[in-house]
């Protein structure tokens, strides 16, 4: 069992980011921040929170690099260039999603000279989003499991970032809830949660 120590040390570090940046997206701190530092806060919440993410990220790469491992499937030409095909329009969909949600309202720099950062945006159902609720997880989730080398390494965190992509749909909407209320209830409704059905597009009215 000399995986045990890798499998173990990799669960320790995802529990702690993902307690970690739970913690940081609740709106219970939110509020707080905004209690103690005033309303300005607003302006840079979102930045700091992509870069406190990004950050407490990057152990991940020694990790994986560094823990013992064991390679468990490498695929075989040629599938293994249709998985990297699919890894490729994974992230072009990716980069499509980002633009659709709003690239520098998602990265937190619109709201640095926003007249009104705190003001509720507007609820995006168009492009991915008429296919599904969390396409940028879905496109994730894509070019990760599409990896033709599979390491015990590579699929406890790939398993791990799944369940934390999953769970964390349930964080967020809530989150979406309390913002647009009924109009968000309604698009849960009618659109996939991760998965998106052939045929199944909404519409966005005009």
């Amino acid at each position: 069992m000399s995986w045990l120590p890798s499998v173990l040390t990799l669960v320790l570090f995802f529990t702690i980011y993902a307690v970690l940046h739970s913690i940081l997206a609740s709106l219970t701190l939110k509020d707080w921040a905004r209690r103690v530092f005033g309303p300005g806060v607003e302006r840079w919440y979102r930045l700091a929170y992509n870069i406190v993410a990004v950050i407490t990220l990057l152990p991940l790469l020694p990790l994986l690099a560094w823990l013992p491992d064991q390679t468990l499937y490498v695929v075989p030409s040629p599938w293994r260039w249709l998985m990297v095909g699919g890894q490729l329009l994974a992230l072009t969909g990716l980069g499509i999603t980002l633009l659709q949600t709003g690239l520098f309202q998602f990265l937190g720099l619109a709201q640095l000279t926003a007249e009104r950062p705190n003001q509720p945006g507007k609820l995006n159902i168009g492009g991915f989003y008429g296919w599904v609720r969390h396409p940028l997880y879905f496109f994730s989730l894509l070019l990760l499991w599409l990896t033709p080398i599979m390491t015990l390494n590579l699929l406890v965190t790939y398993l791990l970032l799944s369940l934390y992509f999953y769970l964390g749909t349930f964080y967020e909407e809530r989150r979406l809830l309390a913002e647009f209320g009924p109009a968000y209830g309604d698009y849960q409704q009618r659109v996939p949660r991760l998965i998106p059905l052939p045929f199944n597009r909404l519409k966005p009215e005009p």
